[in-house]
């Protein structure tokens, strides 16, 4: 499962670009009942959203050309710079180098061999995620893809991941972890019906998803799949923001 503890490989942090930061912090602290807070006059409109106060997540502007909103997922590194290179080596995209963001850390951000984006987050004085796994917070991180037996070689490569595949009745799941259950932070899996582009997804846990689902309706966004039930797994639904972004809500089955 997620951890606040610092572990390479596993995910640190998630930002959300937005067209709009401020109709952005409107619907995700209406929908999750998060607080936001700005980084300061030296960090580009960038923000924190906080849940209790404790960071779960930021946002800001649309940085790259043609972008469209979307959240994403950084995982830990202990050296930034050597990912870059592992990176290119198994065949992803540099889109951001590494580089210094002010004294919290250093980050770049890339794509993999299908296009899929993502980012590293080498810790200085900011670890990542002051809060995981309890409701509101990221609880999982999922990849869609067209073709998972690449994207496993990919992340194995780049990130040292542990890939388990399990028979989900119908489908094909892979977990990945640090190289123990316990470890296990997210999952590698294949199209969805009508899925088309490769991306990352944080799951965020929720207390119903059912209302919730509901409420990401009423305030302008979507509702993509669900509310569903995977026995062993929980329930959740896949959804979208006003301006795009995809993102999941799950409670998930507390282990007997």
């Amino acid at each position: 499962m997620l951890s606040t503890d610092y572990t390479p490989g596993t995910p640190r942090w998630i930002d959300l670009g937005t067209p709009d930061t401020a109709a952005t912090a409107a619907f995700y602290t209406s929908l999750f009942g998060w607080t936001t807070e700005d980084a300061g006059p030296d960090a580009g409109g960038y923000g924190f959203f906080s849940n209790d106060g404790k960071r779960v997540g930021g946002f800001g502007p649309l940085m790259e050309p043609g972008a469209t909103s979307a959240w994403t997922i950084y995982f830990g590194t202990d050296d930034a710079e050597a990912t870059v290179k592992a990176v290119e080596q198994a065949g992803g995209t540099v889109r951001v180098p590494a580089s210094d963001v002010m004294s919290f850390g250093r980050m770049a951000q890339f794509s993999d061999g299908q296009g899929a984006k993502f980012a590293v987050w080498q810790p200085l004085q900011t670890k990542g995620f002051d809060v995981v796994n309890v409701p509101v917070s990221v609880s999982w991180a999922e990849l869609h893809t067209a073709d998972a037996a690449a994207a496993k070689t990919f992340y194995r490569d780049v990130l040292g991941w542990s890939l388990a595949d399990q028979d989900m009745g119908g489908f094909t799941y892979t977990v990945a972890s640090m190289g123990s259950e316990e470890t296990s932070f997210g999952g590698v899996m294949g199209h969805m019906p009508g899925e088309t582009v490769t991306y990352w997804v944080p799951y965020f846990e929720v207390a119903d998803p059912d209302a919730t689902a509901a409420k990401v309706t009423e305030l302008g966004g979507r509702v993509l799949h669900g509310p569903d039930t995977l026995p062993g797994v929980g329930r959740m639904a896949a959804c979208a923001d006003p301006h795009g972004a995809v993102f999941s809500i799950i409670k998930g089955e507390t282990p007997s």
